[in-house]
C-alpha cells in the first residue's frame, strides 16, 4: 500500500487543537486478554473522556477553526450520541449556541448527557442519516454552521490525535491496531497519522457485521448507501461511510473486518474483565473484531492495540448483552434434542451430555413416544466442540439441532416453552418482526394489523437495545394469505416469516387434532 509521508494530514493533526477539552487518555494492557490471545494487548482509553468517547476531539478542533461570525450564527449537528456530546462540549466551553438533532432510538444516557450541557436536542429519524437529512434543512433555514461528526478534515484531524498518543504511549512499534469504524472519522484520521510513524503496522478497521458501510464501499470500489442498519452498535450506525474518510481509508487502511452483536457483547465483558469498565457496544467493537482477526489467522506473539471508543450506553442494556455474551465467546451452545419419553430418558441424556455445564433446560413433552429437550450448555469456544456434541448425540440415537445461532431460538423461544395450543381447521404462519424501540411503536403495529387476522400466538421483550423484536402467530386461513403479508408490507416493520423455522417447529407448532 502506497504511503504519502508528506501527506497534509499529518501537519494537520500535529496542530490539533483538542486538549481543551479532551484528555490524553492512557494506553493500559489487558492482562487477561493478551493471556487468552498470546499476545501483547493494549487497550486505547478514549472511554476516559470527559464525554466517555473519542468525539469530543473531532468536534472540538472544528469549532475552534470556525471564524467569530460563524460561532456567532450558531451550530447544528446530528449524531446517535457520541459525536453530540462532543459538539454540547465544545459548544460550552466556546460559547457557541448548538442545535443536535438525535435519531429517535438513540439511548436516553446519550440525550440527558447532551441536554445538560446546555444543547438543544431534537429527536428526528430512526438512524444517523434521517437525523442528518433534518439537520441540513436546519442549516438551509439558520445560516448555521454544520458539523459533521466524520466527513471533515477538521474532525478527522482531531481524531487522529488518538493516533498521536498510542505512538508515543506504546513501548514498542504495534504489529496490529485495531480500529472501531462507523463513518470513518476516527478510522481515516489515526491511520494517516500510525502509517506515517510506524509504516509496517497493520491498520485493522472493525465494523458491525449489520452496518459495514466501508467494507462495502471497499468491495464495490466506490461508496454505496446500505439498504438497511443495525442500530445495536448505535455509535457505529451509518449507512454511508463518508466521501472523505472513504478515500484517507482505501489509502491507508489494511483490511476491514466485522463483528456480529453476540461478538461485540462477548468483547463487553472481556473488557470489563480487564478494566472493570464498561464499555457500549461500539466501544467494544475494535476488541470483538480484534478477538477475531487474531484466531483466525493464528497470530501469535505481536503487539496489538484496539480503541475502547466509548462508554455510553444504558444500564438497562446490560441485562441483554449479559444474556448474549457466552453466545457470542462460544462458550454456551443452544440444542434442541429429542429423546425418547421414558423413565430415566432425562438421566441418560444428561450422560451423553458428559460433564458439561447445563446452563437452561426446557422439557416439554410431545407424545407419548418422544419429547423434545431446549438446552444450553457450556462448550469450549474456538474448537469443533458443538459439532462433535451433536455427532455424539446422534451416534446414540438422539435427533439434535444446534440453535446457537438462530436468532428466533435465542430472543424469543427459550422464553416461551412450556405448551402448545391445537388448530383443527387452519395453520400457523408465524413471523418475526423488528421496529424502532420507541413510545407508540407497538401499538403502530398492532394497530396497522387491524382486526382482520387472529392472533394465535405473541412474544414481545424490552431488550434495552434500540429495536425491538415481536414474535407473531396468526391462524393461517386460505383467503388470508396475500392480504396479510400484504397488511404487513404496509406497517413498514422489517419482518421475517419464520413458519419453518426449526425451533418453532419443534416447540411452538400448534397440534393437531
Amino acid at each position: 500500500m502506497p504511503l504519502a509521508m508528506t501527506d497534509p494530514y499529518i501537519e494537520k493533526i500535529l496542530n490539533a487543537d483538542v486538549y481543551d477539552v479532551a484528555a490524553q487518555t492512557p494506553l493500559t494492557q489487558a492482562p487477561t486478554l493478551s493471556e487468552r490471545m498470546g499476545c501483547d494487548v493494549r487497550l486505547k482509553r478514549e472511554d476516559l473522556q470527559p464525554i466517555f468517547s473519542f468525539k469530543c476531539r473531532g468536534a472540538y478542533n472544528k469549532m475552534a477553526s470556525l471564524s467569530d461570525e460563524e460561532r456567532a450564527r450558531g451550530v447544528v449537528a446530528a449524531s446517535a450520541g457520541n459525536h453530540a456530546q462532543g459538539v454540547a462540549l465544545a459548544a460550552q466551553k466556546l460559547g457557541v449556541q448548538a442545535t443536535i438533532v438525535m435519531p429517535v432510538t438513540t439511548p436516553s444516557i446519550k440525550v440527558e448527557a447532551v441536554r445538560r450541557r446546555g444543547a438543544h436536542v431534537v429527536l428526528q429519524g430512526d438512524a444517523f442519516d434521517q437525523a442528518s437529512e433534518f439537520a441540513n434543512r436546519l442549516v438551509e433555514e439558520r445560516g448555521a454552521t454544520y458539523l459533521h461528526p466524520f466527513d471533515d478534515p477538521a474532525v478527522i484531524a482531531g481524531q487522529g490525535t488518538v493516533g498521536v498518543e498510542v505512538t508515543e504511549q506504546s513501548p514498542k512499534p504495534a504489529d496490529y491496531v485495531f480500529i472501531p469504524c462507523g463513518g470513518g472519522g476516527l478510522l481515516s484520521g489515526m491511520a494517516v497519522f500510525l502509517k506515517h510513524t510506524w509504516p509496517d503496522v497493520k491498520v485493522i478497521g472493525v465494523e458491525p457485521a449489520d452496518a459495514a458501510c466501508a467494507l462495502a464501499a471497499r468491495r464495490a470500489g466506490e461508496r454505496v448507501t446500505l439498504s438497511e442498519v443495525g442500530l445495536f452498535a448505535d455509535g457505529c450506525a451509518v449507512a454511508r461511510v463518508g466521501q472523505e474518510t472513504h478515500r484517507v481509508i482505501e489509502q491507508y487502511v489494511d483490511d476491514i473486518i466485522t463483528a456480529t452483536t453476540d461478538e461485540m457483547c462477548a468483547a463487553v465483558k472481556d473488557i470489563f474483565d480487564d478494566t472493570r469498565a464498561i464499555a457500549e457496544p461500539a466501544g467494544a467493537l475494535a476488541i470483538a473484531g480484534m478477538k477475531t482477526y487474531l484466531s483466525e489467522h493464528n497470530v501469535t506473539g505481536a503487539s496489538v492495540v484496539a480503541v475502547l471508543s466509548g462508554a455510553n450506553t444504558n444500564f438497562d442494556r446490560l441485562r441483554y448483552i449479559s444474556e448474549r455474551t457466552d453466545i457470542g465467546e462460544r462458550r454456551e451452545a443452544i440444542l434442541s434434542v429429542t429423546i425418547p419419553e421414558v423413565p430415566g430418558a432425562f438421566k441418560a441424556f444428561c450422560g451423553t451430555v458428559g460433564k458439561r455445564n447445563i446452563t437452561e433446560f426446557n422439557y416439554r413433552g410431545t407424545d407419548e413416544q418422544t419429547a423434545r429437550v431446549f438446552v444450553g450448555l457450556t462448550v469450549a469456544p474456538q474448537s469443533d466442540d458443538v459439532e462433535d456434541l451433536v455427532r455424539k448425540l446422534e451416534s446414540q440415537g438422539y435427533s439434535a439441532v444446534d440453535l446457537t445461532d438462530n436468532e428466533m431460538a435465542k430472543l424469543h423461544v427459550r422464553h416461551m416453552i412450556g405448551g402448545k395450543m391445537t388448530l383443527s381447521e387452519s395453520e400457523e404462519r408465524v413471523f418475526r418482526v423488528e421496529f424502532p424501540e420507541r413510545p407508540g411503536a407497538l401499538m403502530k403495529f398492532l394497530d396497522a394489523l387491524g382486526s382482520d387476522f387472529n392472533i394465535s400466538m405473541f412474544h414481545y421483550r424490552n431488550h434495552g437495545a434500540a429495536y425491538g423484536r415481536i414474535l407473531v402467530g396468526f391462524t393461517d386461513r386460505e383467503h388470508d394469505r396475500s392480504k396479510l403479508t400484504s397488511r404487513l408490507d404496509q406497517v413498514g416493520f422489517r419482518y421475517w416469516e419464520e413458519t419453518e423455522n426449526p425451533a418453532y417447529q419443534a416447540y411452538l407448532k400448534p397440534l393437531a387434532l
